[in-house]
């Protein structure tokens, strides 16, 4: 059986992995905009749950226990179960299970709704807590987009925000855990110029962002459009001189340096009450722009 299942809508493909319900590929066309696993990233889209970014010393405290956790935690390394295809959708399941329990320990139920379009994907994410506790989690989605993904230098490229958003964001130590001091970016009214050397150093991390939707602007206009209705923070991330730009939406983020609270104190984390669900969504739109 394989572990991939492919969705299509006339020109448009997109193809998904049951191992982390990462989606690998996305074609429209020509044009392949999503960037396919290499070496300056092995990854194309993962999801992040139940963490965002990294904690503090690689382990959160549960109840004053100590569990490891991975950064971005571990849904990557996690199969999928698929509960529903068509030709255009694919719906997957992940459950709490023996390896999940000894990183949190905590019942749960992760669902990825996804919906291909004529030029649009949509994914939509249901948080489940089956348990007896109240459930903490942060989720988040990693999309690498290929940069460029169309004509003109990369340098050339931009990112237009549909809100006016701070012209600094937070510096991240080495650790990957968020400092108190910030870092000036290019904003130059909602426009964001990218260049390999802005996005040399740490994410650009939009910490309760005032934007919703945002664009990734080739010279020519074409753009892939980034809709983030149910996710508070958006974060850019690149390593040059790999030829991608995550553009990641997440409800929660990394640790503050010397964070050492309790999992569910951690800043930006949710909180499910036992029999209570959360949804969340995001959408991606490929404008060619005028031909």
């Amino acid at each position: 059986m394989s572990d991939e299942d492919a969705l299509r809508v006339g020109q448009t493909c997109l193809r998904i992995r049951r191992r982390g319900a990462e989606i690998v590929a996305w074609r429209v066309g020509e044009d392949d905009l999503l960037w396919s696993a290499g070496p300056q990233w092995s990854r194309s889209s993962p999801l992040l749950f139940p963490i965002v970014g990294r904690v503090n010393d690689g382990v959160v405290r549960v109840d004053g226990h100590l569990y490891p956790m991975p950064t971005h935690g571990f849904t990557a390394s996690q199969d999928f179960v698929p509960v529903e295809r068509t030709e255009t959708t694919l719906r997957l399941r992940l459950h709490d299970n023996d390896e999940t329990r000894s990183a949190y320990p905590f019942a749960f139920c992760l669902e990825v709704l996804y919906r291909l379009h004529e030029r649009a994907v949509e994914a939509a994410f249901t948080v489940t807590n089956p348990g007896t506790r109240p459930l903490p989690y942060a989720l988040g989605l990693h999309p690498g987009f290929r940069w460029p993904f169309a004509d003109g230098d990369a340098d050339d490229y931009r990112i237009v925000f549909d809100r006016d958003e701070e012209p600094s964001v937070p510096e991240i130590d080495p650790d990957g855990l968020f400092t108190q001091a910030r870092r000036a970016i290019p904003i130059k009214g909602r426009g964001l110029p990218l260049t390999r050397d802005l996005m040399a150093r740490e994410a650009l991390c939009f910490l309760h962002a005032r934007s919703r939707h945002l664009r990734f602007v080739s010279p020519g206009g074409a753009a892939i459009a980034v809709e983030t209705g149910g996710f508070p923070h958006l974060a850019l991330w690149s390593r040059p001189p790999g030829q991608f730009l995550c553009i990641e939406a997440w409800t929660g983020h990394g640790d503050p340096q010397g964070f050492s609270g309790e999992l569910a104190h951690k800043p930006s984390m949710r909180s499910l009450e036992p029999g209570a669900s959360s949804s969340h969504a995001m959408r991606w739109l490929f404008d060619a722009g005028t031909p």
